[in-house]
Order: C-alpha cells, then sequence, then structure tokens
C-alpha cells in the first residue's frame, strides 16, 4: 500500500507547510505520459522513505490553485519542501536514482 497523500488546497497547510519531516510533492495530471513513467518512483520513493519523508501528489487539473501558487508551468515538476519552505524544484520525468538525490540533502 503506497505511503503517498493526496494534497489539496484544503490538506496543504497541514500536511506540507506544518510537516514535521521533508515534503516532496509531486504536480502531475492524468493525460501526462512522463508523469505516467515516474508514477511507480514517486510511490517507490514514499514507501521505502516512510517517517523520513512525506510524499505528497497534486493533480494540477483539479488542483489549479495550487498549480498557480507554484507556478508550475510543466509537469511533472518536484518540489521538496522542508520546514514549511520550497527547498529545491525540478521539472521533468527522471530516474528513480535522480529523484532520491533531490531529496538527499533534506533528509
Amino acid at each position: 500500500m503506497s505511503k503517498e497523500f493526496v494534497i489539496t488546497s484544503e490538506n496543504f497547510e497541514a500536511e506540507v507547510l506544518k510537516s514535521s519531516v521533508p515534503v516532496l510533492l509531486d504536480f502531475w495530471a492524468d493525460w501526462c505520459n512522463p508523469c505516467r513513467m515516474i508514477a511507480p518512483f514517486i510511490e517507490q520513493i514514499a514507501d521505502e522513505y516512510q517517517g523520513k519523508l512525506k510524499v505528497g501528489k497534486i493533480n494540477v487539473d483539479e488542483q489549479n490553485s495550487l498549480a498557480a501558487q507554484h507556478t508550475i508551468v510543466s509537469i511533472p515538476t518536484l518540489i521538496v519542501y522542508k520546514d514549511g519552505k520550497p527547498v529545491h524544484q525540478q521539472s521533468g520525468a527522471l530516474p528513480k536514482n535522480e529523484i532520491e538525490a533531490l531529496i538527499k540533502n533534506y533528509l
């Protein structure tokens, strides 16, 4: 069972800004092939780093206000939050080892 959270405007503050652990946000959409390509990696990372990292998925079509707030112009976009602040942002499909490299410095 995946340990990913669905992030919405309603739970963003509690799940991301007030999180006691770093958060990896995945901005994605159903129609996005690169998003579907990295989805298994995101799910594996959520499972493997449970307790050390929170992984949230934000569907840009359903949460366009969050996408606009983060100036998302390309998906997939991954943003790492630590202590309630965005500390790293990367767009495009990445292999699992590169996604892990994004988060390692913040764990």
